[in-house]
């Protein structure tokens, strides 16, 4: 077992100092707030999974601040100036707060985040703001970054103009459909894959032809994504590779080569109560349609799947 942490050792046992001045703290473990010293004075605090609701204005961080994994955590006092600040999976963290100030900032699975204040200020380094699926728009004025990681960020419909990113801004699962002037020349992902415009905005002009010729076995995935399965697999003749029925009408198990990939399969299926079609990729070893069915339902055993009705 690794030896736990000295410095957080004398803090739960009520041996610290009143005032604690340190380089880095890592209070990662300790769960009663309670045995705070009165003053907190560090370079680097490390808190993962901290009970805190916020930030006690007695704890002092001059440069990084990580607090991921605080599910308990509400708010951050105004005024925060540190350069780096992580929330990774901080889920009931509802805004960010007011005269915010930082070079990294890092909020990703922040899924309760609604609010980004036009006074906080990211700049110099990095945003990655993955899965903030409240978030629906972002300060005027943001950067220069190096990069911007929006990915899954479902609500984000466009970026402010004067949104300044060196590199490059990941727009995957974003209903972002162009880029403002001010980010002319910035490199494009979705989800981690480097796309063109024409993959990330104007997907009806791609071809399955298109996607079937890419070498890039990551760029072919997006283009068949960003296609969609049902026009993909219609364009590209897909092999048929079983039949059969259930109460909602045919079903078919579809299957597209794809060169220096796996195969692309799926399950065609319609809902017995709506009769609305569904297309869903399943794993390529799959071989019957009601192998496909019960994998989609959680099943590895496919007899194990046994439902009264399929819905």
């Amino acid at each position: 077992m690794k030896k736990k942490n000295e410095l957080l050792a004398r803090i739960e046992s009520g041996k610290a100092p009143d005032r604690l001045q340190a380089t880095v703290l890592d209070l990662t473990g300790l769960k009663d707030i309670a045995k705070l010293p009165a003053e907190i004075h560090c370079h680097t605090l490390i808190w993962k999974d901290s009970p805190l609701t916020e930030l006690p204005a007695n704890v002092q961080v001059s440069h990084k601040l990580d607090l991921s994994g605080s599910r308990q955590l509400e708010r951050l006092r105004d005024g925060l100036s540190v350069a780096v600040l992580v929330l990774t999976d901080c889920t009931r963290l509802e805004a960010l707060p007011e005269n915010l100030r930082v070079d990294f900032l890092t909020i990703d699975g922040c899924p309760a985040l609604k609010h980004w204040p036009e006074s906080a200020k990211v700049s110099i380094g990095a945003v990655s703001a993955r899965g903030c699926t409240g978030l629906s728009s972002l300060p005027n004025g943001l950067g220069p970054l190096t990069t911007l990681n929006l990915r899954d960020c479902a609500r984000i419909e466009h970026l402010p103009e004067g949104t300044q990113v060196r590199a490059w801004v990941d727009i995957g699962g974003t209903k972002i459909e162009g880029l403002p002037e001010s980010l002319t020349g910035t490199g494009l992902r979705w989800r981690g894959v480097s796309v063109t415009p024409q993959i990330a905005f104007f997907p009806e002009t791609l071809k399955s032809a298109d996607a079937l010729a890419e070498t890039n076995a990551e760029v072919r995935r997006v283009m068949i994504e960003r296609i969609g399965f049902e026009r993909f697999l219609q364009e590209s003749n897909a092999r048929v590779l079983h039949e059969d029925t259930d109460p909602g009408g045919p079903r078919q198990l579809l299957q597209v080569d794809l060169e220096s990939d796996e195969a692309l399969v799926c399950v065609s299926v319609r809902c017995p109560s709506t009769g609305r079609h569904y297309l869903i990729r399943v794993p390529p070893t799959i071989r019957t349609c009601h192998q496909a069915v019960a994998w989609t339902a959680g099943f590895d055993n496919p007899d194990d799947y046994v439902p009264v009705v399929e819905t």
